[in-house]
């Protein structure tokens, strides 16, 4: 991975790896995380780009958990970059 500013957009090949690594066994959490890069892929920065590289680690259904707002992110996932994605994730 670049250093480059959380500000900057994610290069086409960065966006290409982080779509490969979103993809996941749970249908519902593909079809919030598909419906997420339509929307937003053209102005991804590294800041969100990080939010879901974080949120790539959980489980499918704490992932799921938190898409739906059952839960809210803590410990280490209660930080900026998470909370923007989960929001950007969120809306419908």
């Amino acid at each position: 991975m670049n250093h480059a500013s959380p500000d900057n957009l994610v290069s086409e090949r960065d966006l290409s790896k982080l779509r490969w690594r979103c993809r996941r066994g749970l249908l519902e959490n593909d079809l919030f995380i598909e419906r997420f890069f339509q929307r937003h892929e053209t102005r991804l920065t590294e800041f969100h780009a990080e939010g879901l590289r974080q949120l790539m680690d959980l489980s499918d259904n704490d992932l799921l958990d938190l898409m739906l707002a059952r839960k809210e992110p803590a410990d280490d996932l209660d930080r900026p970059d998470v909370h923007a994605v989960l929001a950007l994730l969120r809306t419908q």
